[in-house]
């Protein structure tokens, strides 16, 4: 049976201090919920949340993986660096990346790769824009890029991953995919899987992630298809994040 789950993206909206902060609120204030957590702190600050969270059962995880294992590659930051501080989890193709950094599908895939390559479990993201929506192609789209990272990686390395459907438009607007349209997509995404691997459809855990608040989180995870979320906004306030993790056992 597939365990839901819950993971906060902080993008770049915390400094150390509030980062220490809210680590220690969200430890403090956990609840007895039986699904996962995990949050995605920016890298400087990945050894001291992972410090602080060493010994509860909330999960490390970094907002980027290198496309590459090693070499002369300015600035990044490679799999094996980030699994010495024992991140469990990276997410990989996020539209702020495709949109502001120049992902690409391939580069995408090659992230997820490395993530696999080194046990790290990649959240692979993918999803629409507002006009892909409006065109009537948000499968399309989504079939692109999740059929990017199959080809590249191969079926069988979902086994060990999750995906994250995120429609841009929804991203940071305040604008939320209803629970039905979430649900549609997230069925596609795993009937998709199934014609490919029965046994990693079923088993995959599929998460939504726009503007995912504690007054909408109900109505999405009560969706067959829908395992959980990532959090953007609301990550970065203990009481929010620790009510949408509640939310499960409604």
């Amino acid at each position: 049976m597939r365990r839901d789950i819950v993971i906060g993206n902080w993008k770049m909206k915390i400094n150390q201090q509030s980062a220490q902060a809210l680590v220690d609120e969200i430890i403090a204030g956990i609840p007895d919920v039986d699904a996962d957590l995990a949050v995605c702190p920016p890298y400087l600050y990945i050894p001291e949340v992972g410090q602080r969270l060493a010994g509860t059962r909330i999960g490390l995880g970094a907002q980027n993986i290198a496309t590459h294992l090693e070499g002369a590659y300015t600035g990044e930051i490679a799999a094996p660096m980030l699994k010495e501080f024992l991140c469990k989890y990276a997410l990989v193709g996020h539209s702020e990346r495709r949109a502001n950094y120049a992902d690409t599908d391939e580069t995408v895939a090659m992230r997820f790769q490395q993530a696999i390559d080194a046990d790290i479990i990649p959240v692979l993201a993918i999803g629409e824009l507002l006009e892909e929506r409006e065109q009537g192609v948000t499968f399309d789209v989504v079939a692109r890029q999740l059929n990017a990272v199959i080809d590249f990686s191969g079926i069988e390395n979902f086994q060990n991953a999750i995906i994250a459907y995120e429609p841009v438009w929804a991203i940071g607007t305040g604008l939320t995919a209803s629970a039905e349209q979430a649900q549609e997509v997230h069925l596609y995404i795993r009937q998709l899987l199934a014609d490919k691997n029965q046994r990693i459809a079923e088993n995959i855990q599929i998460i939504y992630g726009g503007s995912v608040k504690p007054q909408n989180a109900e109505a999405l995870f009560a969706m067959p298809d829908i395992d959980g979320a990532l959090v953007g906004g609301d990550s970065l306030k203990a009481d929010s994040f620790l009510k949408i993790y509640s939310s499960f056992q409604k």
